[in-house]
Order: structure tokens, then C-alpha cells, then sequence
């Protein structure tokens, strides 16, 4: 059922916000053991909300999001709840506030039904970095399910929640959302406060919605985006508005590295959009494009080891360099020998400016095509469990980064599987244009599903 769907049984009254709120929760209790999908549910907090809007119902039933259950990744504050970026450094935090995003969504009348699971201070990209554990892909049993956003995309694909937040630094919603075969939007940067979310590096993370399908994300992008005067790169893109996406030329970007299968499964994907929907492909070149991880892991180690120093043991839980994981702590310790021996910021500075041609490449390529079009992952789901080396690691984000240090819109749409295995193909357009980009990828979607 469509989240507009789901709306209007519950503004006029045939189902109540206690009851969808309670098929959520007796569902996570019954079957979240097996996926590992939520880190902190808290019973009294969801269904207090829950009551108070039915009470209230006539009064706040106009709200975009009336009765609707949200899951949200445990990086982002939520006042009340655990928000323990799913490392034993701040397993005992409970939040003081809200961020802006969960302001937002409470007053359209949305429920936070829990906090999920995530790659530890959303360091990783399968989901199995979390000092709780690792989560289940609900779509392909027995493998990673992407990260780091691992819990709210499986609790979408479980149908453990109507929708979910995610942080998006270098694909952090979008791989999850891949391998888990749901929609996964990285807006903007700056499309979407940051306030109150644990970041991972300021200058690239994005919150975004998680959902079943591409109308539910455009809803709950709309809610959430704006400006926000204590997010000073945040910015009113406007409202986002679904309509016929008309005649589209799709920017073709080949990138080394992508399966041949999933390549395979995209290109034929392409070729039926042209052929049924009459729309135009040319292929783009992006200078720069192989430069991306090299051009990211500076950036995000660097100021993710500025960003950890507050965590050391006297305010916030304890001192993240004796409760962290490895890879966290890894980022940590590169962070800081790339601090110590770049000379007054020499190599941190490098890294930005490579991210400023690959963002003048990006708004090129977009001025003579409506949106890129490319395979989100260059691999399939593999074996929880299964050993690879950290090249191999790094490199499942390659398709997705350069997308942040462009500092576009993309998102995620599922095209279809290979043995089983889901597989999204990525859109991107230029900054500020999520409309354009959901208005595409809902074509798409229903071209998916023919």
C-alpha cells in the first residue's frame, strides 16, 4: 500500500495511528531477531505519539505525514531515544533533542517507530560494522544488506516501517537501498538540514528517505527538506512535485569496474526506456570521475577524525579510541596522519580541490543531458561473513561517490535481479533539481514493474 494510500484510511478514521503503529511493532518483535534491522525500540515513546494523534485527530489530521511510522538510522538525534551511532562509545547516550528532519516529520504528524542499525558512526559499506551486530538483507537472505544505512533499508524491505531515514556521505543510502531492492534518495547538499545528525563529514553528508517506492520518498522528502537557519549550507529547493517526466535524454556514463552482468541488466534497461518510452541516450564522459575514491577518503577521514575528537570519554560516552571498531578506528588514525603530516592542510585541501572539478564536470555534463544514468553498485550482495580485501571494500562505493563531492541529487531505483540478487540503477541530476530526478526514477520504476 502506497504511503497516499495509507493517508487517507487514516485521516478519516478507518484505521487509527495506534493500530498502524502496533502492526509495526508486534511485526519487529515477531521477526527483527532474524534481520537485526532496529537497535532501539521504545514502546511507550511510539505509542504515546500514536495516541495523541488520534486524540488530536481532526486537528492535525491535514498533516502530510498523519499516523505515518518512520524508522530512523541511529546517527540522527532523536529526543528520548538511544543514539548510539551503533558503537559501544555512545551505546548508553540517550538524545536530548530533536534534529530537524524528526521536528519536521513529528509536525506533519509522522511516528518515530525506532532507531536502526548502522555501520558504526556510519563507517562501512555492508552493514556488518555495528558493535550491536550485523543486519539481515530481508531480500537476499544471507547477504549484506549495503551501508551504512543497513537498518533502515532493511526495515523498509521488510515492511518493518512506512519509510525511513538514512545518512548518505559517499552512498550510504544508495548501496543499502541497491542491495535491498527499495528506493534510496540522496538529495542535495544542502537540500536537507544536517542539524542534529552525527556526522560522518560535514562537507558530503546528506539525510535522505528510504521507502518501498519512489512517490513514498518524494512524500517524505518534501517534508523534510528546506532551509534551516542552524544549517548554514541548507536551502528551499520548493516543493517537490510528481508529473509526467516528457521526453528525457539520459546521460550514459560508463565506469571501469561494474560486473558485466549488472552493466548487462542496466544497458538493456536503457535501451527499453528508449524504445517504449521514446526517450534519447548519449553517453557522457566525466573527467575526473576515476578520481573519486582517491579524491573521498581524504576529505571524509580527515574530518571525520576532527569531528570524533568530542568524543573523548568526559562528555559523550566513552572515548571512541577505546570502544570503536576497527573500521572506525582506521578512519580515525588515517585522519589523523593525513592532519599531521599535510603541512597546514596541504593534502586535505588537494582532496577539495579535485571534489571542485569533479562538481564542474557533473554541472557540464548536466547542461547537455537531463540525468546520468549508471548501475548503483558494481557488484552484487555477497555472503555476510565472506572476507574482502579493503581495495574490494572501498571500491563498492565507487559508482556512488562522486555523486556527493559533485553535490547533486541521486537516487536509487531497483530495475530488477540477477540469481535473486537485487539491483538499483542510480539517477543523478543537477543540484537542486529532486523533482526532475523523482519525476524520472518513478518512470522508471513502472517501467521496472512491467
Amino acid at each position: 500500500m502506497k504511503l497516499k494510500d495509507k493517508l487517507e484510511l487514516l485521516k478519516s478514521g478507518k484505521m487509527t495511528a495506534v493500530q498502524n503503529a502496533k502492526s509495526f511493532l508486534d511485526k519487529i518483535s515477531r521477526k527483527d531477531k532474524k534481520i537485526n534491522s532496529f537497535i532501539d525500540i521504545r514502546l511507550e515513546l511510539a505509542l504515546n505519539r500514536a495516541k495523541y494523534l488520534d486524540t488530536n485527530r481532526e486537528k492535525l489530521k491535514n498533516g502530510k505525514l498523519f499516523g505515518i511510522c518512520v524508522a530512523v538510522k541511529s546517527a540522527i538525534n532523536v529526543r528520548g531515544y538511544n543514539i548510539s551511532c551503533a558503537s559501544n562509545t555512545l551505546k548508553d547516550y540517550i538524545g536530548t533533542y530533536n534534529a530537524t528532519v524528526i521536528n519536521k516529520i513529528e509536525q506533519e504528524g509522522g511516528i518515530v517507530i525506532g532507531m536502526t542499525n548502522c555501520d558504526e558512526f556510519c563507517s562501512g559499506v555492508s552493514g556488518e560494522n555495528s558493535a550491536f551486530g550485523a543486519t539481515e538483507n530481508p531480500a537476499s537472505f544471507g547477504d549484506v544488506p549495503g551501508g551504512s544505512s543497513s537498518g533502515s533499508a532493511a526495515a523498509v524491505a521488510a515492511g518493518f516501517c512506512d519509510a525511513a531515514l538514512g545518512s548518505d556521505t559517499g552512498g550510504s543510502i544508495r548501496v543499502p537501498a541497491s542491495f535491498c531492492g527499495v528506493v534510496g534518495v540522496k538529495p542535495s547538499y544542502g537540500c536537507v538540514s544536517r542539524y542534529g545528525l552525527i556526522d560522518l563529514a560535514m562537507s558530503l553528508d546528506q539525510i535522505g528517505p528510504l521507502a518501498r517506492n519512489v512517490e513514498d520518498a518524494a512524500l517524505v522528502l518534501d517534508v523534510i527538506k528546506g532551509r534551516d537557519e542552524r544549517d548554514t549550507t541548507s536551502f528551499d529547493s520548493g516543493k517537490i512535485k510528481l508529473d509526467k517526466a516528457g521526453k528525457i535524454t539520459l546521460g550514459i556514463v560508463k565506469v571501469k569496474g561494474v560486473s558485466n552482468n549488472i552493466q548487462e541488466l542496466v544497458d538493456k534497461f536503457v535501451n527499453k526506456l528508449v524504445r517504449e518510452k521514446g526517450w534519447s541516450k548519449k553517453e557522457v564522459e566525466i573527467k575526473h570521475i576515476e578520481l573519486a575514491l582517491e579524491t573521498y577518503h581524504p576529505i571524509v577521514w580527515t574530518e571525520f577524525f576532527s569531528a570524533t575528537r568530542r568524543f573523548d570519554g568526559r562528555k559523550y560516552g566513552k572515548k571512541i579510541e577505546d570502544a570503536a571498531g576497527a573500521e572506525v578506528l582506521r578512519r580515525i588514525f588515517g585522519g589523523s596522519e593525513i592532519s599531521r603530516a599535510e603541512f597546514e592542510g596541504r593534502y586535505y585541501h588537494k582532496a577539495l580541490g579535485v571534489k571542485e572539478l569533479i562538481k564542474q564536470e557533473f554541472e557540464r555534463a548536466l547542461n547537455v543531458v537531463d540525468c546520468l544514468v549508471m548501475p548503483t553498485v558494481a557488484v552484487l550482495p555477497w555472503k555476510l561473513g565472506e572476507k574482502k580485501t579493503l581495495e574490494e571494500y572501498y571500491a563498492v562505493d565507487a559508482l556512488v561517490i562522486p555523486a556527493n563531492l559533485a553535490e547533486v541529487c541521486a537516487v536509487s531505483v531497483p530495475i530488477g535481479k540477477i540469481g535473486g540478487k537485487p539491483v538499483g540503477m542510480q539517477v543523478i541530476c543537477s543540484k537542486g533539481s529532486e523533482s526532475k530526478m523523482l519525476n524520472i526514477g518513478k518512470e522508471i520504476e513502472c517501467e521496472s514493474r512491467q
